[in-house]
């Protein structure tokens, strides 16, 4: 399966995170890339961290997502695509599902907020398996992914051959100017990806914002740890990977005894 992950820059208002999702999804698709997945809370953007972004009603992300999906179907290309979202009047931290041909599959919440996001988002309750081209996928978001490893696990332990990881760490400000993926002296969080997918035998890919300093690249990580390939840093793109998910047999994730860490 031909895999993409989106590096977009941090977008100035909804109207510019819409106009990078299209540019970014015609790119991956160019490159025949099957889905293609962007960084977290994309649209708008993401709201903490002092970053600004721009506070959209319900009725402005429906049409958003509609017009993602136009573009999906359009360009015969699967997106997982994070954004704000409205259940009656809480606000989610979601990463929306939406076919090849703009059908919207479903999405999964961010269930474990940072504490810093108690303040902004609900968090969700549930998690979700989803399939496109017959290859199952599960979505963890950020802090859940970096810091709960068991919403990979569950994600590895029904089928999934690859969980996506849309994620913002990094600032266009000021930071660490990175050069080696994995590096002992880089923040924890590659090496936490490279734990999710050796941990549970299958595909991980994190996908962060195109920073100026990110704390992460854009990584594609292999059911045994090798990183398979990165964005480069402080560049926005995209990167589309080939990946062999005969390989990803989810063999450690379904060796763990769930029964014994019952509460």
């Amino acid at each position: 399966m031909k895999i993409a992950l989106a590096s977009p820059p941090f977008p100035k208002s909804l109207k510019d995170s819409l106009y990078q999702v299209e540019l970014l999804m015609k790119d991956a698709a160019s490159q025949q890339a099957e889905i293609v997945c962007f960084p977290e809370s994309y649209v708008p953007g993401y709201p903490g961290m002092g970053f600004k972004a721009e506070k959209c009603s319900a009725e402005q992300l429906s049409s958003a997502l509609n017009k993602i999906c136009t573009v999906a179907a359009e360009n015969n290309i699967a997106v997982i695509i994070p954004m704000d979202w409205y259940e009656g009047d809480k606000l989610l931290n979601v990463a929306k599902v939406v076919s090849n041909t703009g059908e919207v599959l479903g999405y999964q919440a961010k269930n474990q907020l940072d504490p810093t996001e108690d303040s902004i988002w609900t968090a969700g309750t549930t998690r979700h398996i989803f399939e496109v081209n017959g290859i199952k996928f599960g979505v963890t978001i950020c802090h859940e992914g970096f810091r709960y490893p068991e919403s990979v696990r569950w994600a590895a332990q029904r089928g999934a051959k690859i969980v996506f990881h849309p994620h913002c760490t990094g600032s266009d400000s000021a930071g660490p100017e990175l050069k080696e993926w994995g590096h002992k002296d880089n923040p924890y969080y590659e090496k936490a990806m490279m734990m999710r997918a050796m941990e549970n035998t299958i595909y991980f890919a994190g996908v962060n914002y195109g920073f100026r300093y990110p704390e992460s690249a854009s990584s594609v990580v292999s059911h045994d740890g090798t990183c398979l390939a990165y964005q480069t840093y402080g560049q926005a793109g995209v990167i589309v990977v080939d990946i062999d998910t005969k390989k990803a047999t989810g063999l450690l994730a379904k060796r763990f005894r769930n029964e014994l860490y019952m509460l």
